[in-house]
């Protein structure tokens, strides 16, 4: 069986040892195993755990929020609906980020327009609408 450092994961994830070190003090990690001497080893299944650690929280899920995941997953079936529960909340949350994402990239889109048209014609005035000249709401 594969096993990689913390180093390693560190690596693999973009982030620092020192990332690990404190998902692991705030009981985001109870499935890794240790050397006798102290140091933390990671398998495969530590890994995708971590890819979903991550996942939560680049959707914006509070660690404190993510240990309730990881504690509900250990405590077996009898957790699954408030598993599923919460990645339904998650969905909704992350679906409602993306809704005002497509609304800012409509806003940007329309800059860019507004300002290569602008750029091609050499002036903003090609903008004028009654003699009234306004960048910020076009």
């Amino acid at each position: 069986m594969k096993t990689y450092s913390i180093s390693e994961v560190a690596e693999y994830f973009n982030m620092t040892s020192h990332t690990l070190r404190y998902y692991d003090k705030e009981g985001l990690l109870p499935f890794i195993e240790r050397t006798p001497s102290g140091k933390r080893i990671f398998k495969e299944t530590d890994m995708d755990a971590l890819k979903v650690i991550e996942c939560l929280k680049s959707s914006g899920m509070p660690i404190k929020e993510i240990k309730h995941f990881i504690e509900w997953c250990s405590e077996g079936d009898s957790t699954l609906q408030q598993r599923y529960d919460m990645f339904l909340e998650r969905k909704a949350s992350v679906e409602a980020q993306m809704e005002e994402l497509r609304k800012t990239m409509e806003v940007i889109e329309h800059k860019c327009f507004y300002y290569k048209t602008a750029l091609d014609s050499g002036t903003e005035d090609v903008h004028k609408k009654n003699n009234i000249k306004s960048a910020f709401t076009h």
